[in-house]
C-alpha cells in the first residue's frame, strides 16, 4: 500500500507525537478514521452505481486488464523496435461489455434501448 511498510508507519506515528503532542494528537486521529471511512463510502458507492449501471456484465469485466499500472513504456518501445516479438501466450481477445450487451440483445429478438427526444 503505497510502499509504506511498518517501519514507515512507526516512524510516521511517533513524529505524529512529537510534532502535535498528545493533546491534539486524538482528534486529529479522529479526523484521520472519518476521512478514511468517508473515502471507503464514496468507494462503495462508486462501485455500486457502476454495477447497478452496468447489470450482470459488471461480474463479467476483467479489472485487472484495465490497470493502468500495467502500462509499461519500455515494452511497448522493444515490440515497435524489435522486428520479430516472441510473446507467451497471449490472452483470447474479449468483447467488451458493450459488444456483449448488444449481442445478447440481438439474441433476445430486442431493440438497444432509444430515447427520439436526446438528440
Amino acid at each position: 500500500m503505497f510502499g509504506l511498510t511498518f517501519e514507515k508507519l512507526l516512524l510516521i506515528g511517533v513524529l505524529a507525537v512529537f510534532l502535535l503532542g498528545p493533546e491534539r494528537l486524538p482528534y486529529y486521529a479522529s479526523q484521520l478514521a472519518r476521512l478514511v471511512k468517508n473515502l471507503k463510502k464514496m468507494a462503495d458507492g462508486a462501485k455500486d452505481r457502476m454495477r447497478e449501471e452496468m447489470g450482470p456484465d459488471f461480474d463479467e469485466v476483467d479489472w485487472k486488464k484495465l490497470d493502468p499500472r500495467q502500462y509499461d513504456p519500455r515494452r511497448i518501445i522493444r515490440e515497435a523496435l524489435v522486428e520479430e516479438v516472441v510473446t507467451p501466450s497471449a490472452p483470447p481477445v474479449v468483447d467488451s461489455a458493450y459488444v456483449r450487451r448488444k449481442r445478447r440483445l440481438e439474441e433476445e429478438g430486442k431493440q438497444a434501448p432509444f430515447d427520439a427526444e436526446a438528440t
